[in-house]
């Protein structure tokens, strides 16, 4: 039976799906940029990738006292028209024949950074609007929608490109941005931001406060160190797919888009899937065995070959990759904002996403140094080998949720 969250959450829901659609229009668009016309070689096309996400995290460890002491709406809003501007001058650069891979470098920053608020204030806001078990519900529907706009998003984006080029897709996402922004504009009622007390000015232990909560907590401790690390190893090999795919194995723009396209509609079905699975088996469990298996299933990335080989083993391996991801993802947002006072959420979420950020960064780095001393499947390859070892951070059992502290019922509810 459908659970019914409320005309809010609905447009909440509408404003991150109009955006996920074209972050996911527009994947890969800069280092298909990058390859095919600024002839980047692998180690620059890893090194945008990495240098947009260590700035922006670095920028984005401030963000989270900022994020938490303002009401979320608004914060949304201008994150959502900085990302706008932000992208719509790669189009423009490009029609006045200007585009530069630095100009790819600081849109890759300010972008990055903008997201890292969005997220932090969402997910604060998320917690305001749905409470209780509903989260889990909640979750679902947006790692569904997010799933569903990986599967649609990509095969679309190469279709644009293959019709009209290859900066339509970024010209997409940034109205997206739009879209979203007017989305979160439509929701009514009121908005939550933590008290001030006498603080006016942000102190270094505002910065350090996200960190000492997580690592406090050894739910949440875990579950940190399994999520960066997954994540790191992951997009480490992102660049290095394209490079392999795009640039060695000459896959058209259009069966790249399918090769990761296919395989998110087993995400939309792990995340319908998540709360029944929870409601049979329990949330460790489920949580535990997907995380196991999504460690397995990258291995298989070391097999590509050139041509139909080679996508069909792409798809297959993505495909269980994904559905595992879409089974443990909303299930582990779920205990994370459960698990994290209402007063310290943005803190705690932007610190996350900034520490997870900063690793895939770093990651980058060293697997493009790796890819240019090998080659880009050994690299691959390497990433799959130690993806192996992560579940062994995954917390063993799950403790008491942690009490909201008494300030959290402080909050202010902005009308």
């Amino acid at each position: 039976m459908r659970v019914g969250l409320g005309r809010n959450f609905g447009w909440l829901w509408s404003a991150y799906a109009v955006s996920t659609y074209g972050t996911w229009i527009a994947f890969g668009a800069f280092p298909l940029i990058a390859v095919r016309v600024l002839d980047s070689s692998a180690f620059a096309v890893s090194l945008l990738e990495a240098a947009g996400l260590a700035v922006a995290a670095i920028v984005a460890f401030s963000l989270g006292p900022w994020v938490e002491h303002r009401a979320k709406r608004p914060v949304m809003v201008a994150m959502d028209l900085i990302r706008f501007a932000a992208m719509a001058s790669v189009p423009i650069a490009y029609v006045l024949g200007s585009l530069s891979y630095g100009q790819l470098l600081v849109v890759s920053v300010v972008s990055g950074t903008a997201s890292i608020a969005f997220a932090a204030a969402s997910g604060a806001y998320l917690k305001f609007l749905v409470r209780g078990e509903q989260l889990l519900v909640a979750n679902g529907r947006l790692e569904g929608t997010n799933w569903v706009a990986t599967a649609a998003g990509p095969p679309l984006g190469g279709a644009l490109i293959g019709l009209l080029g290859p900066v339509v897709t970024i010209m997409a996402d940034a109205l997206s941005y739009l879209l979203s922004a007017l989305g979160v504009l439509r929701i009514r009622g009121g908005d939550v931001a933590a008290p001030r007390d006498r603080v006016t000015r942000l102190s270094g232990a505002d910065l350090l406060d996200g960190w000492r909560f997580i690592l406090r907590d050894p739910v949440l401790k875990g579950l940190f160190l399994n999520s960066v690390l997954v994540g790191g190893l992951i997009m480490a090999t992102a660049p290095l797919l394209a490079v392999l795919l795009l640039g060695q194995y000459h896959f058209p723009a259009w069966q790249y888009g399918l090769a990761f396209g296919i395989p998110a509609v087993g995400g939309f079905v792990g995340a319908r899937l998540s709360a029944r699975l929870v409601t049979r088996y329990g949330r460790h469990r489920v949580m535990t065995s997907t995380g196991w298996l999504r460690s397995f299933f990258p291995l298989g990335l070391a097999f590509i070959h050139p041509g139909i080989p080679g996508l069909v083993t792409v798809i297959l391996v993505e495909g269980l990759l994904i559905t595992c991801m879409g089974i443990f993802n909303p299930i582990y947002a779920t205990e994370r904002l459960q698990r994290t006072p209402a007063n310290h959420t943005a803190r705690i979420l932007s610190t996350w996403s900034a520490a997870g950020k900063l690793l895939q960064a770093a990651l980058m780095v060293v697997w493009g140094i790796l890819a240019t001393l090998t080659s880009p499947l050994a690299a691959i390859t390497t990433s799959g080998v130690l993806l192996l070892a992560t579940p062994l951070l995954l917390p063993r059992r799950m403790h008491c949720r942690v009490p909201e502290p008494v300030a959290a019922a402080e909050d202010v509810r902005v009308a």
